[in-house]
């Protein structure tokens, strides 16, 4: 009688990262403080990192300062002990745990990036294995901080959300995002 293969889909470990390092400057105060319903946007947002299980860090101060999210994406990448890092915004206080499920099960061994795609552009939240680190160093040695640039160079997978589902994308980044995040808040 011959043993029959066991096929195995293995997952790698995964560690969400939110990322709360930044400047603030077009908001002109701490946002990841800010409270929305008697929490913090960045306790919404780590409300739905520990939802998905996966353990969850917060990057406060970035191993290189003044480059953006790119900075905290290298503190991430630089100090995992995981084999792909979620990244999470600080200020997208209604992301769904769900969604961060449906992007990390289209990580796979031939795709190391999968950013999510809104309209024409990426952005969070998005995955990264760590053996990106090298790719996200040779873009902060040439002043290139941009997550587009990051994901042409890591020809990355994308998952678009569904059109009903887009509004938990907001980025609160201005008193108008602000405002606009307080209304839906009393919405949901």
């Amino acid at each position: 009688m011959q043993a029959k293969q066991l096929s195995i889909r293995v997952r790698p470990s995964l560690e969400v990262c939110i990322l709360a390092g930044g400047l603030s400057s077009r908001m002109g105060r701490d946002k990841a403080r800010m409270k929305l319903q008697g929490r913090t946007l960045v306790g919404w947002v780590r409300l739905a990192a520990k939802e998905t299980k996966w353990p969850v860090r917060i990057i406060c101060k970035d191993l290189v300062a003044r480059c953006g999210p790119l900075g905290g994406i290298y503190t991430a990448l630089k100090t995992t002990r995981a084999e792909a890092v979620l990244f999470l915004a600080c200020d997208m206080p209604f992301v769904s745990p769900e969604f961060l499920q449906k992007l990390a099960r289209r990580l796979t061994k031939s795709r190391n990036v999968v950013f999510t795609r809104h309209d024409e552009a990426v952005g969070f939240p998005f995955l990264l294995r760590r053996d990106m680190l090298g790719l996200v160093e040779r873009q902060l040695a040439a002043k290139e901080f941009s997550l587009q640039a990051l994901a042409r160079l890591s020809a990355s997978g994308t998952v678009k959300p569904a059109r009903d589902e887009q509004w938990r994308f907001l980025n609160v980044n201005t008193p108008e995002d602000w405002e606009q995040a307080r209304r839906k808040a009393d919405d949901i």
